[in-house]
């Protein structure tokens, strides 16, 4: 159900009532959109649907074609808007002026177009009383979170330079203003990954096309990525620009107290401050002052002096920012902010004006509540309640700093259609994830997969038969090729496993639209022929073992031609070739059996 504003002032609020809602009813998944920070290697790289080399200003989506999050191996992300003028019509921009000359430089080496946070304006209008459920946050790699590291969290994820690309949702929090540790539930648990791969922690779930890991430490160089800002928009309005414009902040130009390095200064580059929110209301033009610091309690001590790291915004579609004149004051027909601030903000650290505790990194604000305890902004959702450690609770000497933020008006993920992110589901149990890919077991898609080509009597070349496998090699069985996983191709989840062949023997699986009876091939049979499709070559190391995906659909569209793309509705056979120097036929490889599968959406 949905449910409006209350304000008789301003009829023009019914249109963005629809938008900004208190509870979204079930819908089709979110697309996420992002930045990142100019120090991973994604900054450079060509996006995987202009080929135009990505900024750390630009507004990212998961990899093309599908641009929807995927398992890996992925190409690099897509983008959705580049950050300035580049010379052309497509994609559109933020109109940030010092684009072009950022244009290809690489990751590791900052320019002024830094984008420190995103929001379309449509988020979930809070109201008190209700429990706040789909809290979509992102931390740097300094962060590590608290309690008992249970994967997937910041705790288990910080430690092995998992968690800076990954998007985490919170279990339950109480409706703001939420001091430390107020119920119903402390903690989160990862929604999103960066690259989509198993990591260390042995947690699969889909991912955005970044690059993991990045190496913990406080003083080691990035070698993945840091996913920096954020917002969730429903599928169907992905590919437009969305009606409020794009919110936003730029970078400051002060000093990270922890790593010594300045922040870019991309907002000073463009005649702003890094904590005030801009707009950019339509395609490629300018962006213009949304939000002063000033009014959110910020640059108390000077301009730039605080850089405003985090955003959420509801827009009440009146032209201009109309600020809350109390809390909860967006529910009379003014706009909702919320916010964080960056590590070295001069605000950290000051008391909040409702309840006089100091301020940290991790915290959700609002502006100051008049009549506070202090002209500075007001906490909304204390850090603690995130499972994110702070100062002024765990004898930290940084708080973990909350990067990126979103509160959608519906999951993430909702494949069940309960109302909750299937990430929460899956860790409450009360769905089963028995493949731990982070998908529940009824939302799978079927695994339409057929074996053949195996090798009875007589088709063994040299009387190498093995009429469960593919014919005998020098290990003395024959190589099988099975299927785990779905051929759903948007879950890109199937997973292709052989075994059985000789150790330390380098391999490679073949794909094919065309299948055929076996034909002798080396000291085995083959049952694919062209145009054949190569994956990478890869070693059987001290197991005889290739595992293939998940990550087959997305790495078909990166590195085959569209004939061998796998889409909904393809049918391909999948073999492997391998050495076998010693094999009984003495012809130096051979081949496994083969798997038919046939794809679905």
């Amino acid at each position: 159900m949905r449910l409006s504003r209350p304000n008789p002032l301003r009829a023009s609020l019914i249109a963005a009532a629809a938008l900004c809602t208190v509870h979204g009813v079930h819908a089709q998944n979110l697309v996420p959109h992002f930045s990142v920070s100019w120090h991973g290697p994604t900054v450079g790289t060509p996006d995987s649907l202009s080929g135009l080399p990505i900024t750390e200003g630009d507004v990212l989506v998961p990899p093309a074609p599908s641009q929807l999050p995927q398992f890996g191996p992925a190409p690099a992300p897509a983008i959705f808007a580049k950050a300035g003028p580049f010379g052309g019509v497509f994609p559109p921009h933020l109109g940030l002026a010092a684009h072009p000359l950022c244009m290809g430089h690489p990751g590791g080496t900052p320019c002024r177009v830094e984008v420190d946070a995103l929001c379309d304006g449509q988020s979930l209008l809070v109201q008190p009383n209700f429990p706040i459920n789909s809290l979509y946050f992102s931390t740097d790699k300094y962060a590590f979170g608290f309690g008992a590291p249970i994967p997937p969290s910041t705790g288990s994820e910080a430690p092995i330079g998992e968690s800076q690309a990954d998007v985490m949702v919170n279990f339950a929090t109480a409706a703001g203003p939420a001091a430390p540790f107020v119920g119903p539930l402390v903690g989160h648990t990862a929604a999103l990954d960066g690259d989509g791969m198993m990591g260390a922690s042995a947690f699969l779930y889909r991912g955005v096309g970044l690059r993991e890991p990045s190496l913990p430490g406080p003083m080691l160089p990035d070698t993945g990525d840091n996913l920096d800002a954020l917002m969730l928009r429903p599928m169907p309005t992905a590919a437009a620009w969305p009606p409020f414009g794009v919110f936003f902040s730029l970078d400051s130009a002060f000093a990270d107290p922890l790593t010594g390095l300045p922040n870019t200064g991309s907002a000073l580059a463009h005649g702003f401050q890094g904590a005030d929110i801009l707009n950019t209301p339509a395609a490629s033009v300018a962006p213009v002052l949304y939000c002063p610091a000033p009014v959110q309690g910020l640059d108390f001590f000077g301009p730039g002096t605080d850089d405003l790291d985090a955003l959420v915004v509801c827009e009440n579609g009146v032209a201009g920012y109309q600020p809350a004149p109390n809390m909860y004051g967006w529910l009379a027909g003014a706009d909702m902010v919320l916010f964080s601030v960056r590590r070295g903000s001069a605000v950290i650290g000051m008391p909040d004006s409702v309840f006089g505790l100091p301020i940290c990194e991790g915290d959700i604000l609002v502006r100051p509540i008049p009549g506070g305890l202090s002209p500075f902004p007001a906490i909304f959702i204390a850090a603690e309640n995130l499972g994110l450690a702070t100062t002024r609770s765990h004898g930290v000497a940084f708080s973990d700093e909350l990067d990126a933020l979103d509160m959608p008006t519906t999951p993430l993920f909702d494949c069940n259609g309960n109302g909750r992110e299937d990430a929460l589901d899956v860790r409450f149990g009360t769905s089963l994830d028995t493949n731990n890919n982070g998908i529940p077991d009824e939302c799978e898609a079927p695994l339409i997969a057929t074996p053949f080509c195996f090798c009875p009597a007589p088709l063994g070349p040299c009387g190498n038969n093995d009429a469960g496998a593919g014919c005998r090699n020098s290990s003395g069985v024959g190589a099988l090729l099975s299927a785990s996983g779905s051929t759903s191709v948007g879950l890109d989840d199937l997973v292709l496993t052989t075994t059985q062949m000789p150790t330390f023997k380098q391999c490679m699986m073949i794909m094919s639209a065309n299948m055929m009876p076996p034909a002798p091939f080396f000291d085995g049979r083959r049952c694919l022929q062209g145009p054949l499709a190569r994956f990478a070559v890869s070693n059987s190391g001290a197991s005889g073992t290739l595992i293939e995906g998940p990550g087959l659909a997305a790495y078909s569209s990166a590195n085959f031609p569209v004939f061998n793309w796998i889409t909904a509705g393809s049918i391909f056979g999948f073999q492997t070739w391998y050495r076998d120097g010693t094999g009984p036929c003495g012809q130096g490889s051979n081949l496994s059996s083969a798997i038919k599968a046939t794809f679905v959406p």
